[in-house]
């Protein structure tokens, strides 16, 4: 079973960084992507990014250049650094675990009915 817990939310300014982790507790052969998500008041939950079993990562256009994913396997860690914050990026951060195509395959949004595993999420508000 996957347990996933979030940490390092906060408050920041525009123009700031946080930086997100995600350790995963616990161990399933199904899964072979890792992601994060987010959801603001009222809107639905929106894929932020994921990184697939080849490590190789996919963004959210609205992320793009701004933020990056990475893993720590040793650690069962993952990541999330945030950059150049805008009040948009206001939302409860969720990381997550599932089963997707490799990124080369894919095409559109990250979806979350790919991901069978859910964190608690953590909360990121960014003010202006």
């Amino acid at each position: 079973q996957v347990q996933l817990e979030e940490s390092g939310g906060g408050s920041v300014q525009a123009g700031g960084s946080l930086t997100l982790s995600c350790e995963d507790a616990g161990y399933t052969y199904s899964i072979n992507c890792m992601g994060w998500f987010r959801q603001a008041p009222g809107k639905e939950r929106e894929g932020v990014a994921l990184v697939d079993i080849d490590g190789i990562s996919d963004y959210a256009d609205s992320v793009k250049g701004r933020f990056t994913i990475s893993q720590d396997n040793a650690k069962n860690l993952l990541y999330l650094q945030m950059s150049s914050l805008k009040p948009e990026d206001t939302a409860m951060y969720y990381c997550a675990a599932g089963r997707c195509l490799p990124v080369h395959e894919r095409g559109g949004a990250i979806s979350p009915a790919e991901f069978d595993y859910w964190g608690q999420g953590t909360q990121v508000t960014v003010s202006s």
